[in-house]
């Protein structure tokens, strides 16, 4: 269900619950330092294990990361060649100690494009942790929101034309059933590091209600600090899904 559906279940102790992020800046923080591209990815690693773990920390249900999109294939075939080895590499050696701390871990976004060996891992990976509740980190990969929109109306199409979905009228509620976070509430407090004020094709069904929140902090150096700076923010919001603000206080007053 979307968190607009249930607003009283968006959020537990101020805490969102499901963070999604836009981590950006690696090239840039290494370019600062007068590195290749690839200093600043290997750093990004860093610090994607900080926020995972501060995420768990806080309470916070489902973090999902951008790694890679779907229009990324357009860098240099260097950079994407680095960046798929660093996504292999990183969760091959993760993925034991991901688990071990009840990490459940979900892919999202075409896999169609990866190789076979690939595809294969990231099965293993998420069967692996498929059972974990400590928290859920969401990997989007060759990931697009227009294509995640696209692929959700095309099943409920072909289910509808084999018979398996009975023919009803498009709504909201169908169509988030068969999007790519299916079961998953959708993000409270969405964060873009880097200075950009775009939401780049990500999670654009799901964001509808989401709160946004943007940083110049490069992603190597968004720290823990940072993500409590974020939900600090967060907090200090009021979220009305349609509602006024009068509507809100009254009814916080009366819980």
């Amino acid at each position: 269900m979307a968190a607009a559906d249930n607003p009283s279940l968006a959020t537990e102790n101020g805490i969102p619950r499901h963070v999604a992020i836009i981590m950006d800046g690696n090239g840039r923080w290494a370019q600062k330092r007068f590195m290749p591209r690839a200093f600043g990815h290997q750093a990004g690693v860093k610090a994607v294990r900080k926020i995972v773990e501060h995420c768990a920390e806080l309470g916070v249900e489902v973090l999902t990361l951008f790694a890679f999109s779907s229009e990324n294939w357009r860098r240099p075939k260097e950079e994407v060649t680095l960046l798929m080895s660093l996504f292999v590499e990183t969760l091959q050696s993760e993925i034991n100690t991901l688990d071990k701390n009840g990490i459940c871990l979900r892919f999202i976004g075409d896999r169609s494009a990866f190789p076979d060996i690939l595809q294969a891992k990231m099965a293993e990976w998420e069967a692996q942790t498929k059972n974990n509740q400590a928290l859920t980190v969401v990997i989007a990969a060759n990931y697009g929101g227009h294509w995640d929109m696209c692929q959700a109306f095309q099943k409920v199409v072909d289910k509808m034309a084999a018979g398996e979905l009975s023919k009803q009228p498009i709504s909201s509620p169908l169509i988030s059933e068969h999007l790519s976070t299916a079961g998953l509430p959708d993000p409270d407090l969405f964060i873009r590091t880097g200075g950009e004020k775009r939401v780049s094709n990500f999670l654009l069904w799901q964001l509808a209600y989401t709160e946004l929140y943007f940083t110049e902090t490069l992603w190597p150096d968004f720290d823990q600090n940072s993500l409590d700076d974020a939900i600090s923010s967060f907090k200090g919001r009021q979220r009305r899904f349609g509602h006024t603000g009068e509507q809100i206080l009254n009814k916080s007053a009366s819980l």
